[in-house]
């Protein structure tokens, strides 16, 4: 059995019904069933769930995810927006440690523990970003959030040394997470010390 199919449960939110008829709490209850048999699908290993496998993992008829869903596309796009009610305060919460290095230290790891409760989703949507253009516009901004970081804690001579900051950059994706996690077959504590002795070597000295 792969690491992918060994990570944590939905980290979504109860459903919270906002309506007291019966009718529109079936209906929530269904469409959140949907979602989450998608996703423990994907837990499960399987990165292109058909609407079939989907409907009987939710125990719901073919027609309940299509009267939901307009396609499987539309699936993983509301899927990708409550991942990111969960995910973002914990991206944007602030930094705790009082240095520059500390706290890149710091987004290595709440980085890491993000990547491994998102881990099977976030295989997804890399896999289906190509075939989407909602998919690709969710990487580029997941991109940009991640320099916006290291730019505002980084110092200006690291900020202006491309090779220096993209080598930086690099090591704390989610790409890198996953070579380390699948590819290495690293535990997450190992994965994790991986990271920091990678950029440890990056940053050495600098001041």
């Amino acid at each position: 059995m792969s690491t992918a199919t060994k990570r944590k449960k939905t980290p979504w939110p109860a459903l919270q019904a906002d309506s007291q008829d019966g009718r529109r709490q079936r209906s929530d209850r269904s469409r959140r069933k949907i979602i989450e048999a998608m996703f423990e699908l994907l837990r499960e290993g399987n990165m292109s769930p058909t609407a079939a496998e989907v409907a009987e993992r939710a125990n719901v008829g073919l027609r309940t995810v299509f009267r939901h869903f307009e396609d499987m596309e539309s699936i993983f796009e509301e899927m990708t927006d409550e991942l990111k009610s969960v995910i973002m305060p914990l991206l944007l919460a602030p930094l705790t440690a009082k240095s520059w290095k500390a706290r890149l230290f710091e987004i290595a790891d709440r980085n890491a523990d993000i990547y491994e409760r998102v881990f099977p989703m976030q295989v997804a949507l890399v896999l289906r970003r190509f075939q989407s253009d909602f998919l690709a516009k969710q990487y580029k901004s997941e991109v940009n959030l991640l320099r916006a970081s290291l730019k505002s804690i980084l110092p200006k001579k690291v900020r202006e040394n491309r090779t220096l900051f993209a080598a930086i950059e690099v090591n704390l994706t989610f790409a890198t997470w996953r070579r380390l996690r699948e590819d290495q077959n690293l535990s997450v504590t190992n994965a994790k010390a991986t990271l920091k002795l990678i950029l440890t070597g990056l940053i050495g000295d600098t001041k």
